[in-house]
């Protein structure tokens, strides 16, 4: 649907990085809903567009994006690429490193947890297999331990 209520109908052909689309085999629709035209193909530009619709399974094909590539390789012209888009990319790649710390992060909160109702050590690191000090050391720990 378009911002001026128009609706357009059909398979999408193809879309750029500001949502320009090529839409082929479409249905237009009056903003009213009175009249219906068939089109062959249609160009829409991307401030122009609303919302768009797409199925559900069509959403599922499409591959996870990997930013381990991202950067790999030549920009537009002359393979160099401007200063927003290298901010922008250092920028994805630091909110994906901190998103799998976070996920580290949890996993180690859950471990401690279920630990905890098993009554188990929460002790960092390996127990000490001497005696002595370290030994001394690692009761300590135990006994000490907030969580």
């Amino acid at each position: 649907e378009l911002k001026n209520g128009e609706t357009f109908n059909g398979t999408l052909d193809s879309c750029d990085n500001w949502m320009n689309i090529k839409l082929k085999e479409v249905i237009c629709t009056s903003r009213d809903g009175d009249r219906f035209w068939r089109l062959p193909e249609v160009v829409i530009r991307g401030n122009n567009i609303k919302y768009l619709r797409i199925p559900e399974e069509v959403i599922d094909m499409v591959p996870e994006e990997d930013l381990s590539m991202a950067g790999k390789g030549k920009g537009g012209k002359g393979g160099k690429r401007g200063r927003h888009d290298k901010e922008k990319m250092e920028a994805q790649k630091a909110e994906a490193r901190m998103d799998r710390e976070l996920v580290q992060i949890e996993k180690l909160m859950e471990e401690r947890a279920a630990k905890k109702s098993r009554g188990e050590s929460l002790a960092l690191g390996n127990k000490p297999k001497g005696g002595g000090r370290d030994r001394d050391r690692a009761a300590a720990n135990e006994q000490n331990e907030m969580f």
